[in-house]
């Protein structure tokens, strides 16, 4: 156990050095960290990813929370949550300290504008991550080759139902998250996604 401990808090604290831009950009670190550990498998980074969304939190530190929890227990969500915050801590501390040096330095600017970019693409894969979990197919498409079988139409069409309700509706625009995760929650189970 203690080896794993060890490797939950090496991996976390890599991830936390490397996924700039927030929890979403930690996604692909986590499909990496899926793929050479086994600790879970893509369908469970979906259930982690709404999970996270779903408590209070950073969804980065929530993330790590879930996963050293589903390795080693209460020890392993401190460690991974650990683990993910403190290059964070460590980096924000050494800013502050030197914050008058920074100020106004035209390499941290470049270094900081460069990390934008790095940020965007980041995200935007684990955004088409989501997307293929949610929404599509790949493993039915890819035993009957039917570009129909493709396309999850139920989670696509419970999709544009929630973006209609959160951009088009007036009257449900301003409901809270919370109502359309249990509402999701609730057609989910009704309609039995992911059976």
């Amino acid at each position: 156990m203690i080896l794993t401990l060890l490797r939950l808090f090496w991996e976390f604290f890599k991830i936390g050095i490397f996924a700039v831009g927030g929890g979403m950009a930690a996604l692909p670190f986590l499909y990496d960290l899926a793929d050479s550990t086994g600790w879970f498998d893509y369908a469970q980074i979906a259930d982690m990813l709404a999970v996270s969304e779903s408590t209070p939190g950073p969804i980065g530190i929530n993330m790590a929370t879930y996963v050293g929890y589903e390795v080693c227990g209460i020890p392993g969500a401190f460690i991974a949550t650990l683990g993910t915050i403190l290059p964070g801590v460590t980096v924000v501390l050494i800013v502050v300290h030197f914050l008058e040096k920074f100020r106004g330095n035209r390499y941290m600017d470049a270094a900081f504008y460069g990390l934008r970019p790095a940020s965007t693409a980041l995200i935007a894969v684990a955004g088409i991550s989501v997307v293929e979990i949610a929404l599509l197919n790949m493993d039915l498409f890819k035993s009957t080759g039917d570009l129909l079988d493709l396309f999850s139409w139920p989670a696509i069409a419970l999709a544009v139902v929630i973006w209609v309700m959160t951009n088009l509706i007036k009257p449900t625009k301003g409901l809270h998250p919370v109502v359309y995760i249990l509402g999701s929650a609730i057609v989910g189970i009704i309609f039995k996604f992911g059976s």
